[in-house]
């Protein structure tokens, strides 16, 4: 389904990070979710740091040890006491509730984070929501605590025992009471590439044709040239072979860096456990390195590819995809409990990188990417897969089982709903006055012994209404430059993103009727005659229709690139809706 030519999907929601971080603020039960790359993480991020700047206790933690090693945080399991159990007798909850250090961190946090929600098990969630009403000795959902749930449920599902039948988190009696709050950001960070994200949106809809699988046959070439891609693969012995294979054929002085700890045993085996920096990390020049966190300062992220150039002072000097070289330091992962760090480890940010799993890819932004889904055949792990790269110029794929791209049947419904709650939610806060949204964010605080910080942002600084209104999104940025009269090119420059995300937000500003035909003229080419090819395009969407642009490519005989092709798209759609005689 379309609307003027646009794809449905993806403009069901308008809600913005801004937005999302306004409804967390007022201490409702939230279900942060989003596409990848839709900057969960950093808003979920903004929100902890307002708490603590707010004095509130945060109880940060994941469905698994990698999510937590993530956000600096625990398991789920290990914070709420109930470990490696798939049910809790009256025994048990007993047992659990004797525990004082428990007790004590249940009854003093005031919210729970709950990171990659999709791969927890819905019974696992109702026991955490059992042990906290207990502890806390609160009828009410967790025990009243504020619980804020983050993930993508097309991302990889919960992992069950052999013969155990899996409840997604959704699917729980605790999430039926908690009843929360959908906010389903909208915005895209990695991926500005539109065929990438025609086909992730069509693998999330479960709308998988032929020409998809043809599209993914045809990646069989990586366009950076200095860097090797890495290897995606479904099982651990495959990575391990490759990476090691790889490392020995190199020539040159093997280098090694050991993995040191503090803190008490069991925290550190599992921080060591659940890092995907390794233990002994053994690193030669020209070996390919990804870095395993994100430091933005020193230019990299989490998923960064590189390659190791020479050895300075003892440390690894890497040169990433951009051509850019980094001496990589050591750095610290820490497990933190009421703002004390029981244990942490230290190590180099990297591990090698000629092959990873997908499921250590998950929260990852790769540069290049081969991707080996012949053995895919769980729900996910397709998506979860493709998802990681930024364009499909850095995808190759090696193999495809029938079932890479399927998604479970049951989430792409639930995920309709999660849509339309969220327009709900968002609804709901756009008819509020800034003052009264601000006053249930001082209730929250207040009643919970906390003082409002004084920008009521740290970081995302709230607008009056006025300047909500005149620049309510990233969207309302493009419009401003772009009616100064500047170029894709100029306004690209100036907002620090790709041209490929200008255009995105000039159809997006299209199909929300912000922009006329004559806003976007002198948008025009001038080195060929532009009137000439609107009549070859404008007959191919007439002939192909305007949702698709391969087809207006093809039947134009790949003359044009495709952000001309967009450009004409525009004219086109705005052309019919202000002239009634045009043909549409």
């Amino acid at each position: 389904m379309s609307v003027n030519g646009f794809s449905e999907y993806g403009i069901l929601t308008r809600m913005t990070q801004e937005r999302a971080l306004d409804i967390l603020k007022t201490g409702a039960n939230v279900f942060l979710t989003g596409e990848p790359g839709a900057g969960k993480t950093y808003v979920i991020n903004q929100y902890v740091a307002w708490l603590e700047a707010a004095g509130l206790n945060v109880a940060v933690t994941a469905s698994t040890g990698i999510a937590a090693t993530h956000i600096g945080g625990m398991t789920i399991h290990s914070w709420s006491g109930v470990g490696i159990k798939d049910s809790l007798s009256p025994y048990d909850l007993e047992q659990i509730t004797t525990k004082e250090r428990i007790v004590k961190r249940a009854k003093a946090a005031q919210v729970l984070v709950i990171d990659e929600i999709s791969m927890l098990d819905g019974k696992v969630l109702d026991m955490v929501d059992q042990v906290l009403r207990t502890v806390r000795q609160k009828p009410e959902a967790f025990g009243g605590l504020q619980v804020v749930c983050i993930g993508d449920f097309f991302q990889l599902p919960p992992v069950t025992r052999q013969g155990d039948m899996m409840r997604y988190a959704f699917e729980s009696n605790a999430w039926l009471n908690m009843k929360p709050l959908i906010c389903y950001i909208t915005e895209q960070y990695r991926q500005d590439d539109e065929m990438l994200l025609g086909l992730l949106g069509s693998i999330r809809r479960n709308e998988i044709e032929e020409e998809h699988y043809t599209l993914l046959n045809e990646q069989t070439e990586i366009a950076f040239e200095n860097i090797e891609p890495t290897r995606l693969y479904t099982h651990n012995a495959d990575v391990d072979a490759v990476n090691s294979q790889k490392l020995a054929e190199l020539p040159g002085v093997a280098k090694k860096f050991q993995m040191e700890g503090k803190g008490k045993k069991p925290m550190i085996e599992g921080l060591v456990k659940n890092c995907l920096s390794p233990e002994m990390l053994i690193l030669k020049e020209d070996a390919m390195v990804m870095c395993t966190k994100n430091n933005f300062e020193a230019g990299y992220v989490n998923g960064t590819l590189a390659r190791v150039v020479r050895f300075d002072e003892g440390y690894p000097v890497i040169e990433t995809t951009e051509g850019k070289e980094i001496l990589m330091k050591t750095t610290t992962w820490e497990l933190a409990e009421d703002g004390k760090v029981l244990a942490s480890i230290e190590q180099l940010p990297l591990r090698l990188a000629w092959a990873i799993t997908v499921h250590k890819s998950q929260g990852m932004s790769l540069d290049a990417a081969e991707i080996d889904l012949s053995k895919a055949f769980v729900y996910g792990q397709g998506y979860v897969a493709l998802s990681r790269v930024r364009s499909l110029d850095g995808l190759k794929v090696l193999g495809m089982h029938p079932n890479a791209l399927q998604v479970d049947p049951k989430i792409v419904q639930q995920d309709t709903k999660f849509h339309k709650e969220s327009e709900s939610a968002e609804d709901a806060f756009i008819a509020m006055e800034d003052e009264e949204v601000k006053e249930m964010h001082e209730r929250f605080v207040v009643a919970h012994g906390g003082k409002l910080p004084k920008d009521d942002g740290v970081g995302l600084v709230r607008k009056n209404a006025a300047s909500r209104i005149h620049a309510e999104s990233t969207y309302a940025l493009t419009k401003d430059l772009l009616f100064e009269g500047r170029s894709v090119k100029d306004i690209a420059e100036a907002r620090s993103i790709t041209d490929t995300t200008v255009w995105t937000h000039l159809e997006k500003l299209v199909h929300d009727g912000e922009l006329k035909a004559e806003d976007i003229k002198h948008l025009e080419p001038t080195d060929f005659n532009w009137v000439e090819a609107r009549k070859i395009l404008d007959g191919a969407m007439i002939r192909f229709g305007t949702e698709k642009l391969k087809p207006i490519y093809e039947a134009a005989d790949e003359e044009y690139d495709y952000n001309l092709i967009r450009l004409a798209r525009m004219q086109f759609l705005l052309e019919a809706k202000e002239s009634p005689a045009a043909p549409f």
